[in-house]
């Protein structure tokens, strides 16, 4: 599980921002809401963040999937002299000159809290580390640090650290300056890694500006008999009017270029054909819902493509709420509200409280939705804003740090901008 994420000097963040996922002392909604993992530390499942168009809501989403990208991909799709991803604050010029760091604590598969820095400039790495807590006590396995003045690099290894002084050496030799340790040793078959990396890059999921749900995850559990009636649990208690789903694999010929054939979902499949076979027909799947008649037990179906867009949006959601919900994943979403409506959102917000979650999966999401400022919903350490200041610098703050009343009315308090993080709207013309 999420425990804490960190980040400085990245696109409109420019002074250290956390988002913490620690619960506080508040007693609302305990069972519900929250993870007890130990007495000591207790985890949020869900978090929102709220703020005006602009004020680096998406930027704190996209900093998280910068660093599981770079760990999950710098040693093996950099080469030598590529550019790392990374965006510093371009509006100082000290800031960009230095790089941008990225930490995050986090409990993995297995049971073991690691505590991961990286800090990384265009042009190569400048720091990097990793402490874990494998018997609840500080362990710093790794370390290396450049140093800018006289151009080397400095490495360090713990005495908990498994590997022998020759292993070390290769990995070290073979990490390159625009690649982490973390991805490379991966790389070169290190096992004591292992756990860290794959919940970074397998369990840390996120949704930013541009990239969807794969739908294809709904496909899979719609085409497993098994798995079917998830699905339809899923859409039944969004109570969205659909009775069933029917999955169909049809043949069908090219369409006229800039055109689509009719069906929500359209995938080319690849056969596996022996090499020098011709091209097969090109395959499309087909979702249908069915609907029962108003005056009768009929049943009529509708392309899924001629649902609504919150229906395509829900069923789109649908595969990956779910896996989430069996993996325990921690599933970052930028605007979950798009194409939604505010009955769905909560919909779906409230499956991560449910009894559906019970591998502790978590959801931080970014939304414009007041009406989720429900203490009936979320506890007040679940809330979070973003704002920019006088120097576009983007400053992100839990809604403790108002102390507002339990009974206190959050979504009327928030418009009318007691909390901030909400626009400020000009006229034109003066």
């Amino acid at each position: 599980m999420l425990i804490e994420f960190g980040v400085a000097n990245f696109r409109s963040i420019r002074a250290r921002q956390e988002l913490s996922m620690v619960a506080s002392s508040d007693a609302a909604h305990l069972q519900r809401n929250v993870a007890g993992q130990t007495k000591e530390l207790r985890l949020l499942r869900s978090a929102v963040i709220y703020g005006p168009n602009a004020a680096g809501k998406s930027n704190v989403l996209r900093a998280v999937e910068t660093l599981r990208q770079l760990v999950q991909n710098s040693a093996t799709s950099f080469q030598e002299g590529h550019a790392i991803p990374v965006t510093p604050f371009l509006f100082a010029q000290a800031s960009c000159e230095e790089p941008s760091e990225f930490e995050i604590i986090f409990t993995a598969d297995d049971g073991v809290r690691y505590h991961y820095c990286c800090a990384a400039s265009p042009e190569r790495v400048f720091k990097e580390w990793l402490v874990a807590y494998p018997h609840g006590r500080a362990q710093r396995w790794f370390e290396r640090e450049y140093s800018a003045e006289s151009k080397t690099q400095r490495w360090w290894f713990g005495p908990n650290f498994s590997a022998e002084r020759a292993e070390r050496k290769v990995w070290q030799e073979f990490t390159r300056n625009n690649a982490l340790f973390l991805s490379t040793a991966i790389q070169l078959n290190n096992a004591q890694l292992r756990p860290a990396f794959n919940w970074i890059t397998q369990k840390l999921i996120v949704l930013v500006p541009g990239v969807d749900m794969n739908p294809f995850l709904s496909l899979d559990l719609l085409r497993d008999a098994d798995e079917h009636e998830q699905i339809m649990d899923f859409m039944r208690a969004a109570d969205i009017g659909i009775d069933r789903l029917e999955l169909l694999e049809e043949d069908h010929l090219s369409p006229p270029a800039g055109k689509l054939t009719p069906g929500a979902v359209r995938v080319h499949l690849e056969l596996g054909l022996p090499l020098g076979s011709p091209p097969p027909a090109a395959k499309h799947l087909r979702v249908l819902a069915w609907h029962k008649r108003a005056d009768s037990n009929e049943e009529v179906a509708l392309d899924l493509g001629d649902e609504s867009d919150g229906t395509q949006k829900l069923f789109e959601f649908s595969g990956g709420w779910l896996r989430a919900l069996e993996w325990g994943a921690t599933l970052l979403v930028d605007e979950l509200d798009r194409s939604l409506h505010p009955h769905m959102t909560r919909f779906l917000v409230g499956l991560f409280h449910s009894r559906k979650n019970e591998k502790n999966a978590q959801l931080v999401f970014t939304t414009h939705d007041t009406s989720l400022l429900d203490t009936e919903l979320l506890r007040r350490d679940q809330i979070w804003f973003v704002e920019k200041d006088k120097q576009g610098c983007s400053h992100l703050y839990s809604l403790l740090e108002y102390s507002p009343r339990k009974d206190e009315a959050l979504e009327r308090g928030y418009l009318k901008g007691r909390y901030g993080a909400i626009p400020f709207i000009g006229s034109i013309g003066g």
